[in-house]
């Protein structure tokens, strides 16, 4: 009699907890970021469970774990599920764990059952996805989809170690998960993740199927005036670079979003020099986050803000630089595997909606050499790179039974 694939709901919940354990904080969050002794631990215990199945392990030299288990066909490339188990400083046990202990859940229900899958699976554990202690972000999977990992060796991070040390450090914690190459073709990618945002919850939905990751970009922004004396320089003799910023900034604030949903603009550092509380400041920088879908709303975005900054500081008799610091295009996900992953919503009879992921994860790179889509379940308040972070156990199990239902359709082409 062949067993049908379910996830154990409370095994994956356990493992959670055992994982959360790792780095925790004392708010309930966790602290285990990229290269870390924390993250070694992380990926020692993934390991060892992994191992304990009988599932082979690799690691390649970016330090991405991979948990293989075998097809029946070997011809095929492998369908690879997961996610990260980095975290930011104080950040939250869901984020990244959830999808990589659900895949490795998926995994095992299959071993459980006995099932087959044409495809081999790999579950991916992603090397410092969160970027809080090394930059870039994401490292694991651009190395993965082609990125030249040297480019980052002479990195140090914000704690002032260095990235190649550290993770040469990583690397040789695991001698168990044999090395490999970066980088190996793949027939496909899904990632469950949290949504990171208030929708799902708010619409009593417990299922997101993410269509495409919308594009990033960064600008740094600074405008020049003159420093003056805040009592004796009137209105007439001023160049003053921090009226025509918040001038500037609040222009964008009642242009860019409000007509255009899909829009986001945030400021989110601003410094003024010489910071003096009696002092006309000399320059004001400020950073502008701009995201959209589309890349031509993207640059028209880009383009308003350039003229907007540049107005604001000709009005103050200013002057305005404004540089690109990050450019991440979007990405749409494969039309068929984004069926595949609505499919299995609809086999189990879970209500679910199309979305935009706002955040860029590991499928935005995936998506650019292989089939990939995502799955979201709500996290509460929408709150996620918080130690409040938390999603429902119910939400949980049922994103890891959507994930174990569209790995086996994926891996099982007809």
């Amino acid at each position: 009699m062949t067993l049908v694939p379910e996830i154990d709901g409370e095994r994956l919940l356990a493992r959670l907890d055992a994982f959360a354990r790792i780095g925790a904080t004392p708010a309930g969050g966790v602290n285990r970021q990229a290269f870390s002794v924390e993250d070694r631990g992380a990926r020692r215990l993934l390991a060892k469970l992994a191992m304990e199945r009988g599932f082979a392990v690799f690691q390649d030299g970016i330090a991405n774990l991979f948990v293989r288990r075998e097809g029946t066909d070997a011809t095929l490339p492998p369908l690879l599920i997961g996610s990260h188990l980095d975290s930011q400083p104080t950040g939250g046990r869901f984020d990244g764990a959830l999808g990589t202990l659900a895949a490795f859940e998926a995994l095992e229900a299959l071993e459980d059952a006995k099932a087959e899958t044409a495809m081999p699976i790999e579950v991916v554990a992603w090397s410092n996805e969160e970027g809080s202690r090394f930059a870039p972000g994401v490292m694991g999977s651009m190395a993965f989809t082609g990125s030249d990992p040297a480019a980052w060796k002479s990195s140090v991070g914000a704690d002032g170690a260095s990235l190649a040390t550290e993770l040469e450090a990583t690397i040789a914690a695991l001698p168990e998960a044999a090395l490999r190459p970066i980088g190996k073709p793949i027939s496909g990618y899904i990632e469950l993740h949290i949504e990171q945002g208030p929708s799902l919850e708010k619409e009593r939905l417990p299922i997101g199927v993410v269509t495409g990751v919308q594009g990033t970009r960064w600008l740094e922004v600074s405008i020049e005036g003159t420093a003056g004396h805040a009592g004796t320089t009137g209105l007439a003799y001023r160049r003053d670079p921090m009226v025509a910023a918040v001038a500037a900034m609040h222009r964008l604030q009642t242009t860019i979003m409000p007509p255009d949903s899909s829009a986001r603009l945030t400021v989110g550092r601003i410094a003024a020099k010489p910071g003096s509380i009696n002092a006309i400041p000399q320059s004001v920088a400020f950073t502008v986050d701009i995201r959209h879908p589309r890349m031509e709303r993207l640059d028209a975005i880009e383009a308003e803000l350039r003229q907007v900054c540049g107005a604001e500081a000709e009005t103050q008799h200013c002057t305005a630089t404004i540089k690109r610091s990050f450019d991440m295009p979007g990405a749409a996900f494969s039309p068929n595997m984004v069926k595949i992953v609505e499919a299995a919503a609809s086999s189990l009879g879970l209500p679910h909606k199309q979305m935009i992921s706002g955040a860029f994860h590991d499928a935005l790179f995936l998506a650019r050499v292989a089939p990939a889509a995502m799955i979201f379940v709500p996290c509460r308040d929408g709150l996620s790179h918080n130690e409040a972070e938390y999603v429902e156990p119910a939400y949980a199990v049922t994103g890891a039974r959507v994930l174990l239902q569209a790995a086996i359709a994926a891996a099982s082409p007809r």
